[in-house]
């Protein structure tokens, strides 16, 4: 084989307009997942998200969500990154947006919303949840069986001392509060403000949704943030089937009683060999004890640790509802899948780029958080319910970059438009599977009534 090195394109270049082409050809795809849901007629029904004194002129909340959203989808960042999205004529008419807002616009009706529009788009992200569930493959969703939550707290640091309710972090950083109840590979509800407690909005989350979790084997994973006495009853409380929680806060109680356990109450030492080859001592044991205000006593998982050349032992604790779990080792493994949970915030604040709150007015940036955690799910639901096995491993930017960002060029007929698609090599058999299924074909005359449009949300 010869060399091969870097040399100069033959090619000729032409120029086009953009009326004719663009780069996110894909976004019919997240358009057609929307319509199925019915979100767009949906967002107009939520009578709090219209500030319009005069409903027959102006943007109605389904154009500046969508704006929003297909801004987001397309790996927009910004509201300067909404208003240009205007400057893409054929996306426009690809998705169905006539005209779109300015970023002055854009921050008018964000500024404009309320708390009880903010519940409104959030209680449409929970349906939303239910009904992509109900729409995935079940294996996609579950662990050996178990519908698996997940709550945490991150802190969105901020720029500037004017944006509202944000407080000096644990890091000495200017940040907001941002909690967030995962379900599954789903966000089911979160909170941003400035709450001084990284937790203080777990109990109401729990409340909110407890129905969604009875009658099916669920299991939560919570972090050392949730451990207090006030947060351990109300997940106590909360119907869970199992549950865990990182405890390293308060062990020096714990670490007493461990001491005290005798021999026979700890997991084997290893092997002979393994002392030969200077492997750190690892043992696991069950302990019972009351924490501070608890309702009742919980049983811990222990696992003391020790490397060869060290004195003392070195102590991990999980409290936990073991059920199942034969072995205090047992639930230090089915804990630790905690960690792969905690990847979903990456995709939320590095995948959208939501570092960085848009506006100073807290309102306006709880309804920005709102409609981007919706383009999240709407983005994974796209991923568990349609794409193929060997893609159930990527990020939301992925499906950005690769599904998403497909040229599109337009050409006009004299009594019709034809799109034409260029898809990726080994893709074009998924794409016609899916257009045919989701995507209406328009024939010729007067527009007909599309199931799609009016899919039941379940």
């Amino acid at each position: 084989m010869p060399a091969i090195h870097k040399q100069k394109s033959k090619l000729h270049y032409t120029f086009t307009n953009s009326e004719q082409a663009t780069s996110h050809g894909g976004q019919v795809l997240v358009d057609a997942l929307c319509r199925r849901f019915d979100l767009w007629r949906k967002l107009d029904q939520i009578q709090s998200l219209d500030p319009r004194t005069r409903t027959a002129s102006g943007f109605a909340p389904s154009a500046v969500v969508s704006q929003l959203l297909f801004t987001l989808s397309s790996g927009g960042l910004s509201l300067a990154d909404a208003e240009r999205l205007g400057q893409d004529r054929v996306l426009l008419e690809l998705i169905g947006l006539a005209k779109t807002a300015d970023q002055t616009t854009l921050g008018e009706w964000l500024r404009a919303q309320s708390k009880e529009s903010v519940l409104g788009l959030l209680d449409l992200n929970g349906q939303f949840v239910d009904w992509a569930w109900a729409q995935s493959p079940r294996g996609r969703l579950v662990h050996a069986g178990w519908t698996e939550y997940f709550f945490d707290d991150t802190q969105v640091e901020v720029y500037g001392k004017k944006i509202e309710e944000a407080r000096i972090n644990y890091e000495g950083n200017l940040a907001l509060s941002w909690q967030v109840l995962w379900k599954g590979p789903f966000v089911l509800d979160h909170q941003l403000d400035g709450a001084s407690d990284v937790s203080a909005h777990l109990p109401a989350l729990l409340a909110e949704h407890q129905h969604r979790w009875q009658g099916e084997k669920s299991y939560l994973y919570v972090d050392s943030g949730s451990s207090a006495a006030k947060y351990v009853n109300a997940i106590d409380g909360a119907g869970f089937t199992r549950w865990s929680i990182s405890y390293n806060k308060w062990t020096e109680k714990l670490e007493k009683l461990a001491a005290e356990l005798p021999p026979s109450e700890w997991s084997p030492l290893p092997a002979p060999e393994a002392k030969a080859a200077a492997v750190p001592i690892e043992q696991y044991a069950w302990l019972r004890h009351l924490p501070g205000e608890c309702a009742r006593a919980h049983l811990f998982a222990v696992v003391r640790r020790k490397d060869p050349d060290e004195l003392l032992y070195r102590y991990g604790f999980v409290m936990c509802e073991p059920g199942e779990a034969k072995t205090p080792q047992a639930i230090f493994e089915r804990h630790q899948l905690k960690g792969a949970k905690e990847q979903g915030f990456s995709q939320l604040l590095s995948d959208l780029d939501l570092h960085h709150p848009p506006c100073l007015e807290l309102i306006a940036n709880q309804a920005f958080y709102a409609i981007a955690v919706l383009v999240y799910n709407i983005l994974t639901a796209l991923r568990v319910m349609e794409l193929p096995d060997d893609a159930q491993g990527w990020r939301v930017r992925t499906i950005i970059r690769h599904l998403l960002t497909v040229p599109v060029t337009v050409s006009r007929h004299a009594r019709y438009h034809r799109a034409k698609v260029c898809v990726p090599a080994g893709w074009l058999r998924w794409w016609r599977l899916y257009f045919d299924r989701w995507v209406p074909k328009r024939a010729i005359g007067r527009p007909v009534f599309e199931v799609v449009d009016a899919a039941p949300s379940g």
